[in-house]
């Protein structure tokens, strides 16, 4: 019976004969067990080395850029702020811990320096609660919960960010957080679609896709995370090297004391026109209200009426 094609044993499916080089297996097992003999895609130290990082950029790019595109994601409304500012119930209970820690040592000073801002933060839970209902208010503004045309985006972390995921979590929306890997451990916050957390091991890889698809960015209080991405932002629009969208920054209060724009203006380091670029807003329906608006004046609405 002929053989077919698929049965011929082929010259390189068994090794050389023992008969003609009596080391053949263990010459071959040294070949076949250098790193150099991996495929690339399997060879970690290779992926992992200096000159594989343009590479490796790419692959942390595309990854999360296949899945947006797959679940038919249109627009984001990107939200940050501080990932230490809690819901009011946490910040109750961890003010009351110290206050505790205070009557048993009323004058030690770093107890002083806690139960400050422990009070601090009380105050600063607001934020929490209202970028929950700004979350809230882009996960109902589609057609039904299945409507990605707008979706919101945060850094995946907890505070501010936890706040805004979570409001589109309570009313069913999809949202979408973008972790960063990090040397210590760290935690995405459980309101985020699953499909839609992404983990980034560059920063860089990240603020692409915190713009490639914004329509508005939410700034509430934060620390240097979110004056990193406030400032990035601020400057691309400034020097147009992104599109133009609104950037609202939520606490008026909190912002004016913690940067000092009119100075800035006033000591010609930036341009009155640069005061334009972003818009203060008291609260979530302010700050929502203000986008709808901003792509209204646009002449291209970010919802259908």
């Amino acid at each position: 019976m002929k053989k077919t094609i698929k049965e011929t044993q082929l010259p390189w499916e068994k090794p050389k004969l023992e008969s003609e080089e009596p080391k053949v297996y263990e010459l071959v097992k040294k070949i076949t067990s250098s790193a150099t003999y991996k495929l690339a895609v399997e060879d970690s130290d290779f992926l992992e080395s200096s000159e594989a990082r343009g590479v490796r950029l790419e692959l942390d790019y595309l990854k999360a850029e296949l899945e947006i595109s797959k679940h038919g994601i249109e627009h984001t409304i990107v939200v940050f702020g501080s990932a230490r500012i809690k819901e009011h119930q946490t910040a109750m209970k961890e003010l009351r811990e110290i206050e505790e820690k205070l009557d048993k040592n009323p004058q030690d000073r770093e107890v002083l320096r806690e139960f400050y801002i422990a009070e601090r933060m009380v105050g600063k839970s607001i934020y929490y609660e209202d970028a929950r209902r700004f979350g809230r208010l882009v996960g109902e503004s589609g057609k039904d919960v299945n409507d990605c045309k707008v979706v919101v985006m945060t850094g995946g972390g907890p505070g501010i960010m936890e706040a805004a995921n979570r409001g589109s979590y309570d009313v069913g929306a999809k949202t979408i957080g973008l972790n960063i890997h990090l040397p210590h451990e760290q935690f995405p916050n459980p309101y985020i679609t699953p499909e839609l957390c992404f983990q980034f091991h560059y920063f860089a890889v990240r603020k692409m896709h915190f713009l490639n698809r914004a329509k508005a960015l939410v700034v509430y209080p934060g620390g240097f995370g979110t004056f990193d991405e406030l400032f990035e932002t601020l400057t691309l629009i400034q020097t147009r090297k992104t599109q133009n969208i609104p950037v609202v920054l939520v606490g008026k209060s909190y912002w004016e004391r913690a940067i000092d724009f009119a100075f800035l203006k006033d000591e010609g380091v930036i341009a009155p026109d640069d005061l334009n670029i972003f818009v203060f807003a008291d609260n979530a329906d302010e700050a929502f209200e203000s986008i709808i608006s901003w792509h209204k004046e646009q002449g291209n609405p970010l919802f259908e009426e």
